[in-house]
């Protein structure tokens, strides 16, 4: 995929009701529903329409109804590899046109993804761009696919299988589902195979296969357009049939897939040694039923119930009693022809498997003995209203929910009826589904394990099938990407090649902002916003990890974790049912430079959610047991950080940057040892002395009034006595005056992850926008940067790249982050290097007109979501600006030249005066990063062993 967050479809079918069907109550629930008006074209093309004129904004969003499953044995990958082609080129917007207009008309980025069954391919855009995208979408569909070269193919192969790399292959635990895909279902069925597909049937696709594919599946009756936001529908009715219409309906039937279930015969174990594992893992997984089948609602309440919460069995066994592991999972997995229910725990370091499926059975023993009570399954299904609610909160969410609702049931309005057989599920049903499809079922059990540790495994497991790629320099395909495709048009009864004029240009409103503040020093921060009755706020307290010491890294972590398990007078359970009865959300987390609560609850629970979060701010518990669990868990986090190559990447690049003796080169969770030394009277200590409203603030969003969050808070004021805090201050080092490539090495590494960069500016320096600005091109734009066209596009070495300035009050870095395929990490920093050595001096015109085109348009969308307002917020309270920052910021932006743009460039982006960090392979790529031309590579850690393959 190219990267997406996709919310809507789970928020709105998963967990909740108001009421249990048992509870005797006047008040009736909600019908939940989403306006929308639905037309089918001639050509059997499925349109959507959603008006949302809350925000200048509209989601536009194609969804193909192709995915992995309709692939066949030998053939695989092929719906993934064309999620990436689709954004390449086509007849009428030309090379990367896509991409470069989403640049300039300021769009959110055009992004997809791919499941078993769809495609689906979206993007917000300010309105005044909504004909541009129409015109867009249609090409893909109807005049793309004479544009797809041998060359091209070729470089696509290579992002997609470093996309693997990155996704599956250099991740711990990551070619799990796959052993589970081949062994769960059988060799012909769609689901047998992973979504990404494998290396070699890639490598072997010829562009006659893949154009025959496209020319079967990508078709309008295939089809599903929505268009989400503020739109006149009968305006956007005309443009769909203008630039759809004469896309010729397909010529195949396409039949529904048979519903088919996977096949286990007998429990079956597998292990596998993982290279990046470094503790155990257990996944057992059974079959199940497919989505909206009648009894997968109850699948996902006993899946939730049974894993979720300091009540659910399995946390009650193996976590509290037995002690083997922080947390247990277990989710129901649907898709459109089959499902499976998947458990899986990571046990604590040298925990046998053997226990682990010791303590999973005596936790159904005590689901059988006890089963589900009313109060619990109500409890579960509080969240339905909240969760629905935030669905609604962007209109790409509620796009991407009416797309997939249609292309499954042909009715986008499905989610009432999904809702209504939620709620409806029963305690009967619950029990029912687990002795149906769990209890002295056949499964299949993974166990992934450390390398060298195969006696972890449950015993009588099996060595599981997994193919690994080997690092071989110069191994993959060459191509030149510069070649151009020569074809014969796709003929139309208008000049197509024309991108359609901008509609009237939106305005920018800016929230209006209202500031206040308690006598005992706490700000407020408001927006009131009545798009949907909920209100989101975060309690955050300056200070986190800054205010630790030396000796005691992690306490601030530890601080904030144990702050919820429990308080005075309620238990963690306790809580956690009286959170969960609300329908609210209510998290505690540590920063580098603050502790943060943050909330999300229904409007007409926001007074009782607040009560709780002052219950856990004031009165917190400080259990023993739970503050030892809370150790372990740290504890097994930061041993699996070790072997994973991106987590060890920003571990030693920190240091780097801000040199062993600042607290902010060290890892938020602490070491090993220090989490071990850490007691609860340390964490006791961080709270009486840094846990003070005289360095808080409450940032509030949603259907309240300033008056009302005025009011609420009139407790916490009379509750919270202030305490002087001093947070340190720590100074950033300056840029090294000469470049240095450092490495550290991870045997067998199947991508090398690149960290580039040096110290540079604050946010509250004047350069710091500015220099942000001058990097859109650069490694800021997505695919409209040099960086992406030239290594990913151009060259296919990685799945994505970017470049960029972070910076608080304290001065942050410039970075350059990537994972690059082993074999090109010399060829992928001589690129580097080379964009940037010619980057001041070859900032065009072009360039400098489309970053303008982007940031300015782009402001359409800055306000949309509760999450954007909530940033905004912490800015203006963070660094002192105004509500109106927005519009200093266009000045910038407004007023940004070349010349400024060089010497932006020349001041902060100088390659020689930066930190080069790779992680990867030493074995075979230590020794040529001598070819930089930056010394020898300084070896981080002693030079690992051959890892046994």
């Amino acid at each position: 995929m190219k990267n997406i967050l996709f919310t809507f479809l789970l928020a709105a079918s998963f967990i909740g009701c108001k009421n249990s069907s048992e509870e005797k109550t006047e008040e009736k629930t909600p019908e939940l529903s989403i306006n929308y008006k639905k037309i089918t074209l001639d050509n059997g093309l499925d349109v959507v329409f959603h008006v949302d004129k809350s925000d200048p904004v509209v989601a536009v969003e194609l969804m193909v109804h192709v995915g992995s499953a309709r692939e066949i044995e030998g053939r695989t990958g092929f719906a993934h590899l064309f999620e990436h082609l689709l954004f390449l080129e086509s007849e009428n917007l030309g090379k990367g046109g896509l991409d470069k207009m989403s640049a300039r008309i300021g769009g959110s980025g055009a992004n997809g993804s791919t499941s078993r069954d769809r495609t689906n391919y979206l993007q917000t855009v300010p309105k005044d761009a909504l004909e541009k995208m129409i015109w867009a979408e249609a090409d893909k569909l109807g005049y793309f696919i004479n544009t797809v070269t041998d060359p091209v193919l070729a470089k696509e192969k290579q992002v997609v299988k470093n996309e693997k790399r990155q996704s599956v292959d250099n991740r711990p635990y990551g070619h799990n589902q796959y052993v589970i895909g081949k062994n769960l279902y059988p060799k012909d069925h769609p689901y047998n195979w992973q979504v990404i597909g494998s290396l070699e049937d890639l490598q072997n696709a010829t562009l006659e296969d893949v154009k025959t594919f496209f020319k079967k599946w990508y078709v309008p009756n295939n089809s599903t357009l929505v268009l989400s936001g503020d739109i006149d529908v009968d305006q956007a009715t005309e443009w769909v049939h203008k630039y759809f219409d004469e896309i010729p309906k397909g010529t195949e039937e396409i039949p529904a897939l048979v519903k088919r279930p996977g096949k286990v015969d007998e429990i079956k174990s597998l292990y596998y040694e993982d290279n990046f594992a470094r503790v155990p893992q257990l996944t057992m997984v059974w079959p199940s039923v497919p989505q909206f089948h009648e009894d997968s609602y109850a699948l996902d309440v006993l899946a939730q119930y049974l894993t979720s919460g300091k009540k659910a069995p399995f946390n009650q066994v193996l976590v509290d009693d037995l002690k083997l592991t922080s947390n247990t999972t277990m989710y129901n997995y649907t898709s459109e022809i089959a499902g499976e229910t998947q458990l899986i725990i990571r046990a604590f370091n040298d925990i046998k498997l053997d226990t682990i499926k010791a303590g999973v059975e005596k936790a159904f023993a005590k689901f059988e003995a006890e089963g589900i009570s009313d109060k619990d399954l109500n409890r579960i299904k509080a969240g339905q209203e909240t969760n629905f609610y935030q669905g609604l909160s962007s209109v790409l969410g509620k796009g991407t929910g009416l797309a997939s609702y249609n292309t499954y049931t042909g009715n986008p309005g499905f989610v009432s009826e999904d809702i209504k057989k939620t709620l409806a599920v029963t305690t009967e049903d619950v029990m029912n589904v687990y002795n149906k499809y769990i209890k002295n079922k056949n499964y299949i059990a993974t166990s992934f394990v450390p390398k060298n540790e195969a006696n972890l495994a449950l015993t009588g497991s099996v060595l599981a099938d997994v193919v690994e790629e080997k690092i071989v320099i110069g191994a993959e395909e060459s191509f030149d990407p510069k070649i151009a495709a020569t074809y014969e048009k796709t003929p139309s009864s208008f000049d197509r090649s024309i991108e359609p004029p901008y509609g009237e240009t939106p305005s920018l409103a800016t929230p209006e902002v209202y500031k206040t503040s308690l006598n005992n020093g706490l700000k407020i921060f408001g927006i009131e916003n009545d798009e949907v009755p909920l209100v989101q706020f975060n309690l955050t307290i300056d200070g986190g990890q800054l205010l630790e010491s030396m000796d005691k890294l992690g306490v601030a972590n530890l601080t904030a974790g144990i702050l919820d398990k429990g308080t005075k007078n309620k238990t963690v359970a306790e809580l956690e049912e009286a959170i969960q009865e609300l329908g609210a959300n209510i998290n505690v987390y540590s920063g580098q430079e603050e502790i943060t609560i943050s909330a999300t609850t229904l409007a007409k629970n926001y007074d009782k959610t607040l009560a709780l979060v002052q219950e856990i701010l004031l009165e917190p518990r400080f259990d023993e047991s739970e503050f030892a669990l809370l150790k372990n868990a740290t504890i097994a986090r930061l041993r699996q950080e070790e072997a994973s190559p991106n987590s060890v990447a920003r571990n030693t690049y920190n240091e780097l940057i801000y040199g062993k003796d600042n607290i902010r080169s060290k890892n938020n969770l602490g070491t090993v040892s220090s989490v071990e030394s850490i007691t609860l009277e340390d964490v006791k200590t961080f709270y009486n002395n840094y846990i003070s409203p005289s360095v808080a603030k409450m940032l509030v969003v949603g259907d309240i009034s300033e008056e009302n969050v005025t009011n609420s808070l009139a407790s916490l004021n009379d509750n919270w006595a202030a305490k002087e805090v001093t947070i340190p201050t720590y100074t950033t080092p300056e840029a090294p005056e000469k470049p240095t490539v450092y490495f550290y090495d991870i045997p067998n590494a199947k991508q090398s992850v690149l960290q580039f960069g040096a110290p540079a500016l604050a946010a509250t320096d004047d350069d710091f926008y500015a220099a942000s600005v001058m990097n859109y091109i650069l490694g800021g734009g997505g695919f409209a940067s040099r960086l992406t066209q030239e290594l990913r596009e151009g060259k296919g070495y990685t799945y994505g790249i970017r470049s960029g300035f972070s910076g608080t009050k304290a001065k942050g870095d410039f970075t350059i982050s990537s994972g690059v395929r082993s074999n090109v990490t010399l060829e992928s920093a001589q690129a580097v290097k080379k964009i940037l050595e010619e980057y001041p001096t070859t900032f065009s015109d072009k360039d400098l007109e489309t970053t303008k085109s982007f940031l300015i348009k782009s402001n359409a969308r800055a306000f949309e979501t509760s999450r954007a307002k909530l940033n905004m917020l912490s800015n203006m309270s963070d660094y002192g600006w105004e509500s109106d920052y927005v519009k200093d910021r266009e000045n910038v932006v407004n007023t940004m030249t070349k010349e400024r743009i060089t010497e932006l460039a020349n001041k902060y982006i100088n390659p020689n005066k930066m930190i080069w960090l790779v992680v990867g392979d030493a074995e075979t790529q230590l020794e040529r990063m001598k070819e930089l031309g930056y010394g020898d590579p300084v070896l981080l850690n002693e030079r690992q062993k051959k890892i046994k393959k």
